[in-house]
Parts: structure tokens; C-alpha cells; sequence
């Protein structure tokens, strides 16, 4: 599994970083930024998770 930031989205709220910190972060310009490419299979649920609850929708599951 692989998961994509829409910077035209993200607004740095962090609430995958909140979830995540070991799969995401946020750079310098606060937007999010995905750690873990590919996401390990072991962290997928997390992951998932943090796509579902960004208040942009701003991540995206690609497999």
C-alpha cells in the first residue's frame, strides 16, 4: 500500500501526523508528508485510519 498527500488539499491540520508520527510529518511549508513508501503491511490499518479521518480528505490509498 502506498498513500499520496494532495498538497492542493492538505492545510497542515496534522491529524495523520497525530495518528501516524512513524508514518507522517509535516515539512517545512506545514503539509503533510508520507515517511513510509510503501507503507509496511503491519501499519496499513493505521494508515487507512488516518486517510479516513483528514478533515481535507487530503491523502489518498494508492495500492
Amino acid at each position: 500500500m502506498r498513500v499520496e498527500v494532495d498538497r492542493d488539499r492538505c492545510e497542515g491540520n496534522a491529524v495523520c501526523v497525530g495518528l501516524a508520527p512513524e508514518l507522517f510529518e509535516l515539512d517545512d511549508d506545514d503539509y503533510a508528508v508520507v515517511k513510509a513508501d510503501p507503507i509496511p503491511a503491519d501499519k496499513e490499518e493505521l494508515a487507512q485510519r488516518a486517510i479516513e479521518e483528514c478533515p481535507r480528505a487530503a491523502l489518498n490509498r494508492r495500492d
